[in-house]
């Protein structure tokens, strides 16, 4: 059975590069000044969306798929983790990215600049999810094994 080490590897990477953002993408992004962070972030975080996403997405499924064969909980208790990226997203993160992509370009400032902040506080929590999962993953592969 391979969907278990499949959603757990993906839940890793889908993990490593939320953390990644959050502790080299984002303080490197807040050493520049407001027109270019804006401009950096407006570039960056559609790109991460679809990787993050993507990976999200297909480690839920995988879990879930595990948890269906193997009719252990802790499949299904991971898969929920890593999928409730999703609506956190869409509803608590996307409107401050709603609010960012509005700033145009010639308005940076301080207001821009403090909603990029907020934004990376929320993504520290899709970081604690990827990383809760990935756990969760490890201990149900390790149980079920």
């Amino acid at each position: 059975m391979l969907t278990g080490p499949t959603a757990l590897v993906l839940a890793a990477a889908f993990s490593g590069a939320a953390y990644y953002i959050n502790e080299v993408e984002q303080p490197a992004r807040l050493a520049l000044n407001d027109a270019s962070l804006l401009a950096q972030w407006k570039v960056s975080y559609p790109r991460g969306y679809k990787m993050q996403a993507s990976l999200a997405a297909v480690s839920g499924l995988f879990g879930l798929v595990a948890a269906w064969q193997t009719q252990h909980p802790l499949w299904l208790l991971g898969a929920l983790l890593i999928l409730t990226n999703w609506p956190f997203t869409i509803f608590v993160i996307k409107p401050i990215n709603d609010q960012i992509n509005a700033v145009d370009k010639n308005a940076a400032g301080p207001a821009s600049r403090a909603l990029i902040v907020k934004w990376a506080r929320l993504h520290g929590v899709r970081t604690a999810l990827g990383v809760l999962a990935t756990g969760v993953f490890l201990w149900a592969l390790n149980w079920t094994s």
